[in-house]
């Protein structure tokens, strides 16, 4: 069970870092743009943190410009890069030649079907990734989907390629994603951080920290001796 984060925003992301509970991180060009830095120099700010495993997209119409964009990644970036494709005909092409001739780690995103999960399985994909909240946005079950590809991958022993949650809204969806199967979730960090709440916790840790302070002080010779 992984936890990655859903930003390029690297304070977001350093600010979260020394918690020991974040795995990886995810982009896409939408987030790169939100972030105010070049691609590449948000990659290596987030090495920098010691994230091991960044989702970097590529972009084009045509299997050879993605792999084109993919080695140049991988050049620069190395075991830290996991090249990130759409599951798209030219996408699907792209991800075979990256995994099997040249051992790169793909993430097939933009899933919105059981049968582009397994389209991308067969291509070599490591992770496909269901986008949950724009499903829901559409009146289709997200989680749904989780579950049914998951079950599709049980049966068929699919090991190699693991089911990333993605297009996280809410802390529900990450419950329910684990759940039904997922292996990773990757979400915004505001979701992140709800992630630690809830009232009841708040009011226990009010009432101990109270009593605490009414403990009273005793002195060495007081204590009973053991």
């Amino acid at each position: 069970m992984k936890i990655f984060l859903d930003t390029a925003i690297i304070t977001d992301i350093s600010d979260r870092v020394d918690t020991g509970l974040i795995d990886g991180v995810t982009t896409n060009p939408t987030l790169i743009f939100k972030s105010g830095r070049s691609p590449e120099q948000t990659y290596q700010k987030i090495i920098d943190l010691g994230i091991s495993d960044i989702s970097m997209e590529v972009v084009g119409q045509t299997k050879g410009t993605m792999i084109s964009q993919a080695l140049a990644l991988s050049d620069r970036f190395g075991d830290d890069a996991t090249i990130k494709v759409p599951c798209t005909v030219e996408g699907l092409k792209a991800c075979q030649e990256l995994s099997s001739n040249h051992g790169i780690r793909v993430n097939v995103t933009l899933i919105f079907s059981a049968a582009q999960a397994i389209l991308a399985a067969k291509a070599g994909a490591s992770y496909v990734s269901p986008f949950v909240g724009r499903l829901n946005d559409n009146s289709i079950c997200g989680i749904s989907l989780i579950r049914e590809i998951n079950e599709i991958f049980k049966v068929q022993e699919v090991r190699t390629t693991k089911i990333l949650s993605a297009s996280i809204r809410n802390v529900r969806d990450v419950i329910q994603s684990y759940h039904f199967g997922a292996d990773i979730v990757t979400m915004p960090p505001k979701v992140f951080d709800e992630m630690y709440g809830h009232v009841l916790t708040d009011v226990g840790v009010g009432i101990f920290e109270k009593h605490w302070q009414e403990v009273p002080d005793l002195a060495p010779c007081d204590l009973d001796p053991v």
